[in-house]
């Protein structure tokens, strides 16, 4: 069976592998047999391999040193052109992060590869799925030059096991003076909440620029909290300072793809919609009826969120109850 090459995304918390990787090693048994590709400091490996067997990894390439962890996206580019020459596999899968999107512009140039960026799905026959023009077009697309690489949006595949032997190949890690130029200086981590994270999460709710006022984002933290889900944000709510920038979801900001997604005065312009409309739910809360988010919600609330939020918290902790 054909080997394809899955980066593997570590939690920055130091608490292993993160969702997205799983996503990818499940993503790329269509392919052919998903080998990880393991880069970090010594040690790395053994604290996550019995993640990676779990869901799928035949090999993990360990490719470990002291400085693997300085520098930025370059050295792990260069593991993967390593890799790619001396193994030929049939495919690169890398997560969708913006490091995940660079590492794999930075491999297709050394390779003489087409990549594509964003997918949601990978065919067998190497056809990817991707959603273009701000959600507007579902192109399918496949790579005619080079080893096809691709980046898996988060949340577009949902991680099944695959147990699999996962047996470890070192692979020296030798970095180019290009590779050094850039050196990670220092690291801060930070502070994680209890709420998981947006671009893995399951479920998400949103608020908008009708939420009003930076106090009234409880809310929506509070409908969030009831359902585990994350919080996010539309550009209008994170320019009137309700929330911070970085739980922007949009074109501009954070791409999702939850189970479920609560947008709450939020008016669905389009900048937005490419941000989540690949969600597998959607339910909108809005005193617009004529709101454009109606036209791409599964479910519609017409009526003041001040109102509806508060009463389905309620229903939703009494429930659970």
């Amino acid at each position: 069976m054909a080997e394809v090459l899955v980066l593997v995304e570590l939690d920055p918390a130091g608490e292993g592998v993160r969702k997205t990787t799983l996503e990818a090693l499940t993503a790329a048994r269509a392919l052919g047999e998903p080998s990880a590709v393991v880069v970090g400091a010594p040690g790395t490996a053994a604290s996550v391999q019995d993640a990676l067997a779990e869901y799928g990894a035949g090999k993990v390439y360990v490719a470990e040193s002291a400085e693997a962890d300085d520098f930025l996206v370059a050295p792990k580019a260069e593991v993967l052109a390593q890799l790619v020459g001396a193994v030929a596999p049939a495919a690169v899968v890398v997560p969708s992060s913006p490091e995940g999107k660079e590492i794999a512009g930075r491999l297709a140039i050394k390779t003489g590869s087409g990549f594509l960026t964003d997918v949601t799905e990978i065919a067998p026959d190497g056809t990817a799925t991707q959603v273009a023009f701000a959600g507007q077009t579902i192109v399918h697309s496949r790579v005619t030059v080079g080893t096809p690489i691709y980046t898996l949006r988060g949340n577009s595949v949902t991680p099944v096991p695959a147990p699999a032997a996962a047996s470890q190949v070192p692979v020296q890690v030798t970095l180019s003076e290009r590779a050094r130029q850039t050196r990670v200086v220092d690291r801060v981590v930070e502070a994680k909440s209890s709420r998981p994270e947006l671009t893995e999460a399951a479920v998400v709710v949103s608020g908008g620029r009708g939420v009003a006022s930076a106090e009234n984002f409880s809310l929506i933290e509070a409908l969030a909290d009831s359902l585990g889900a994350a919080v996010g944000a539309s550009r209008a709510a994170v320019d009137s300072g309700f929330y911070p920038h970085t739980f922007q979801v949009g074109q501009t900001g954070k791409t999702v793809s939850p189970q479920l997604y609560i947008a709450v005065g939020i008016s669905g312009a389009i900048q937005h919609r490419a941000g989540m409309q690949t969600s597998k739910t959607i339910v909108a809360v809005n005193k617009d009826p004529e709101a454009p988010i109606f036209e791409l919600a599964d479910f519609g609330v017409v009526g003041d969120l001040n109102t509806i939020v508060p009463a389905a918290t309620q229903q939703i902790a009494a429930r659970k109850g």
